[in-house]
């Protein structure tokens, strides 16, 4: 019996102990859950509002004439019946092309390996700061890197970008959200339980077929999110597309979305469209309606891309539970 009293006092002490800490916590998780649905409903609720807003100043172009507005082109006056956001739309989708070409395979390429491949010692962890810092310089920056680099350099500009181009604008996002990418494919990494890692050797498979047929599924849904956002980034900027060189007035070439002969020719994207517009509202009123319409575009763009991104991530995400 004496032997026995102390364990039971030691249960009692345990049992009393949970009883005490485990309501707190229920109620700190229930307020952090209450927040974050607050702060979720919140976010959704102004998009929202600024979705239809736009929609709202845009639907005398977007009701009369959508067809012509994403077929028309770069005008001087809002009456113009062929103005619209065509050549817009052509640069915005070859610089998301670019993107999703160049910054995703190496972003994810470098992320592999600084998380399996590289040593731990101060050059990594000296690298991997670097890119955290890279993640936060402005986008103006990015774009006075892409003028020196990919429009005024000699050989480049003369052999590769050819100035001020689409390919230029392309160059330089995909520098701009490399850091990005990195960043989050290594938090996806960092997911992977290791107990899949383990699994994966214990039947004999080499470094490279473990992250390809066990890292790689399982964390492609937090690599496809933050592809997203990077891809998101790359679309909305309009800072570095200024410095590069991107047109604000009228052009004469409209090539169709699939031209591949008019990236290098000059370009401008849907950023600079709205942005050129909102200033010729001042001595043309109708530009604003126009505005609005190519906002409208533009987020419906944006979303196509989020949607395929989406689908991908629940195709994984049904795998990696399957």
């Amino acid at each position: 019996m004496s032997l026995s009293q102390p364990l039971v006092g030691e249960r009692t002490r345990e049992q009393i102990r949970k009883s005490v800490t485990e309501p707190s916590s229920d109620v700190a998780g229930g307020i952090f859950k209450s927040l974050l649905m607050l702060s979720l409903g919140l976010a959704l609720m102004i998009i929202a509002v600024l979705f239809v807003d736009q929609i709202v100043d845009g639907w005398a172009q977007l009701s009369t004439r959508l067809g012509g507005f994403l077929q028309g082109t770069l005008r001087s006056r809002s009456e113009d019946e062929l103005l619209g956001v065509h050549q817009g739309l052509y640069g915005s989708f070859w610089i998301a092309v670019f993107v999703a070409v160049l910054a995703f395979p190496m972003g994810l390429a470098a992320a592999i390996y600084l998380e399996e491949y590289a040593r731990e010692n101060r050059f990594t962890s000296f690298l991997e700061l670097v890119i955290r810092n890279l993640a936060g310089v402005p986008s103006v920056v990015y774009g006075l890197l892409g003028l020196f680099l990919f429009v005024n350099s000699g050989w480049l500009s003369e052999n590769i970008t050819n100035g001020s181009t689409v390919i230029s604008a392309g160059l330089t996002m995909s520098v701009l959200v490399l850091p990005i990418v990195i960043i989050t494919s290594q938090e996806a990494l960092r997911s992977v339980p290791a107990g899949l890692k383990e699994g994966a050797y214990g039947v004999g498979a080499t470094q490279w077929d473990m992250i390809r047929s066990q890292m790689l599924p399982y964390a492609a849904p937090g690599i496809l999110t933050g592809t997203l956002l990077s891809m998101s980034r790359a679309i909305g900027e309009a800072a570095p597309l200024i410095l590069i060189g991107a047109i604000t007035g009228g052009m004469t070439a409209n090539p169709g979305i699939t031209d591949v002969g008019s990236l290098d020719e000059a370009f401008t994207a849907m950023p600079i469209i709205i942005t050129t517009w909102v200033q010729q509202s001042g001595r043309d009123a109708g530009f604003l309606t126009a505005a609005a319409a190519a906002i409208v575009v533009l987020l419906a763009f944006v979303m196509v891309l989020n949607m395929a991104a989406i689908i991908l991530r629940n195709h994984y995400e049904k795998k990696r539970v399957g």
